[in-house]
């Protein structure tokens, strides 16, 4: 990656005239203070490869139209790809006064092949140009975010292969609720990141649309050949309206909003790992790789990796917000306050991935605690449900049902044990369809097992989802 030079011509407040693309209108020179609160260079530096393959592409369709010679597009061509080199090498210094990364390369391009450089923009805008450096960062980010949650898939069907029989408590309300495996459970978020996959494919399929060729917003007299320049950059298409193709961004607001869906997914489990790796729970330990101590208490082993993940949601969230008070109050068509969209953007494409890819090892390095697991799962009215059920099958109404068993919740209580301890005499006292046969219902194996309706918990239905799921991640 370039490295970010980015170079400071004046002290604040002094004026210095300095060649502008827009200075043939204005008779003083530009105050240094707003040239550094107006640049972005500091930022959109890192467009500088997609703000060079789409001014290839224009140079090259420009020839083929007749609007430039041939030998000058070679020319422009030729500088363009010296340039990216120059900038990959960390050779070239970005200036402030330049303002952004287009002008950077612009002025970078006269310089190197001389005044034929100038014949770049001809037929687009900046409004446009940029439109489309940020619709080609984001086909490439969504295209990274869609591996890696691929990779953190990969890992949840790796561990809940090796755990297809561990038992866990489901939790409902933070409160034990039903028996489950614990691969079922990892699975659940193999389902949520399958969403967030889908949601990016969709998202791609409304950002892979060329905006260059809009101009400044009314399109052009050139005769441009937009569909040439979309092919050469891989888009599906040209958008359809010149004032929508530089005014909108609700692209970017739509991956900012899926990575923001991510975040949720990835704080969650998170979350869950806090918990389980607590004292209070021992379901698992997370690697010393991934945790941190403490300055002063010797003993702390702390989950931050994990921490950081949900507290890093909230800053993908204000990302997402700050995107759309940006855009709410916009008249059509490009408004300079548009400028304010990168940064979120970036901010949260690095975000996501980072968070993907550490919580993903992090993941992958945990040690399971079966036997703790199992513990907590047999504790308690847990298979309070399948007592349920079983009098449900004995053709009692549900709500009977469900009243009976809470009676024998209350009972158990006062002898303090659990459901599967209870006497049959006290049974019988609740329901004369209670007989000997209760107690095969009554243990995590047999609660377990019985979920055999589509998508439960039971070991069957889990090996059948692994086994498809291992062809599908391969």
């Amino acid at each position: 990656m370039a490295q970010r030079r980015v170079k400071k011509k004046r002290s604040a407040g002094s004026r210095v005239k300095t060649a502008k693309p827009w200075g043939g209108r204005f008779t003083e020179a530009t105050n240094a203070l707003v040239e550094d609160y107006t640049a972005s260079i500091q930022y959109d530096w890192r467009l500088y490869p997609y703000d060079i393959a789409g001014s290839v592409a224009h140079a090259a369709m420009l020839g083929k139209t007749g609007i430039i010679t041939q030998a000058e597009a070679r020319k422009i061509i030729t500088g363009l790809k010296g340039i990216l080199q120059e900038i990959a090498e960390g050779k070239l210094e970005f200036r402030t006064d330049l303002e952004d990364i287009h002008m950077n390369i612009e002025n970078r391009l006269v310089r190197k092949v001389g005044p034929v450089g100038g014949k770049l923009h001809t037929a687009r805008s900046r409004n446009d140009q940029v439109a489309l450096d940020l619709r080609m960062y984001l086909r490439d980010e969504i295209m990274e975010l869609r591996r890696l949650l691929r990779e953190a898939q990969r890992t949840l069907v790796g561990l809940a292969d090796r755990h297809q029989d561990t038992v866990m408590p489901g939790y409902t309300h933070l409160q034990r609720a039903q028996p489950v495996l614990f691969g079922h459970h990892l699975l659940a978020y193999y389902e949520m990141f399958e969403r967030d996959r889908e949601r990016l494919a969709d998202c791609y399929g409304r950002v892979n649309v060329l905006p260059l060729g809009a101009g400044a917003l009314a399109g052009t007299v050139l005769p441009i050949d937009r569909k040439m320049v979309a092919e050469l950059l891989g888009f599906n298409g040209v958008s359809e309206n010149s004032m929508d193709a530089v005014s909108d961004r609700d692209f970017a607001v739509e991956f900012v909003s899926a990575c923001s869906q991510i975040m949720v997914h990835l704080s969650r489990l998170a979350e869950e790992l806090v918990l389980w790796s607590s004292a209070e729970f021992g379901f698992i330990t997370i690697a010393d790789a991934f945790t941190t101590g403490s300055s002063i208490m010797p003993q702390k082993k702390n989950p931050d990796v994990a921490e950081l993940t949900r507290g890093k949601t909230g800053r993908v969230f204000g990302n997402l917000t700050a995107l759309l008070v940006l855009m709410k109050g916009l008249p059509l068509a490009y408004n300079r306050d548009m400028q304010e969209d990168k940064e979120p953007v970036f901010d949260t494409a690095d975000t996501a991935g980072q968070a993907l890819a550490v919580m993903t090892e992090m993941l992958d390095s945990v040690t399971v605690h079966r036997d703790a697991m199992r513990r907590a799962a047999e504790d308690g009215f847990i298979t309070a449900t399948d007592l349920a059920d079983y009098l449900v099958r004995k053709k009692l109404p549900f709500r009977q049902a469900h009243e009976v068993v809470g009676r024998a919740v209350l009972r158990a209580i006062e002898l303090s044990c659990g459901l599967k301890d209870l006497p049959l005499g006290e049974y019988r006292k609740l329901s004369k369809l209670i007989t000997g046969d209760v107690y095969r219902s009554l243990s995590v194996d047999a609660s377990v097992g019985r979920r055999t309706s589509q998508g439960g918990t039971a070991p069957a239905n889990l090996r059948r989802r692994i086994a498809a799921l291992k062809k599908l991640v391969k």
